[in-house]
């Protein structure tokens, strides 16, 4: 009987989750789509964190507040790297090796950024500064990289 209870809970916190995903990344490309008139604006950052979060973040606990901004992270990183690949198809072999070394730099120099909180505030308190850190940037890649994919496939 336990067993079925765990598997009955495993299974729903499972639909849980997939249904939350599919709205944060509804709600990505939405403020995306809506943003078209300013391609580089940070205005979709946070589109959906922030509402996780709530108004007070010092009412959620530490992992509530990450759990919050990874979940968006990972649908920035789904626009970051649908981009990259749009972006990449259309690029001459030597653009592409550029594209690829530019993404490599920063993806060393956004870990470098986002690591700095931990350096600086020694404690977990650092831990949702770098969650946020790290949507923050992978959003402003994301957009970045999606201006120039969005631009190429206007060209062709």
């Amino acid at each position: 009987m336990r067993s079925w209870i765990v598997i009955l809970a495993v299974f729903l916190s499972t639909v849980i989750a997939q249904a939350q995903t599919s709205k944060v990344r509804q709600t990505v490309e939405a403020c995306l789509a809506a943003s078209k008139a300013r391609p580089n604006s940070d205005t979709c950052i946070g589109v959906t964190s922030n509402t996780c979060i709530g108004p007070d973040e010092g009412a959620k606990r530490d992992s509530e507040v990450i759990a919050c901004l990874n979940s968006e992270q990972q649908q920035w990183d789904k626009v970051l790297n649908a981009s990259f690949q749009a972006l990449a198809k259309g690029l001459e072999p030597e653009q592409q090796k550029k594209l690829r070394e530019m993404q490599r730099i920063w993806l060393m120099s956004r870990a470098s950024t986002c690591d700095f909180y931990q350096d600086y505030f020694d404690g977990t308190m650092a831990n949702p500064m770098i969650a946020n850190c790290m949507n923050r940037e992978t959003a402003r890649r994301a957009i970045f990289l999606k201006g120039f994919a969005d631009d190429m496939a206007q060209r062709k």
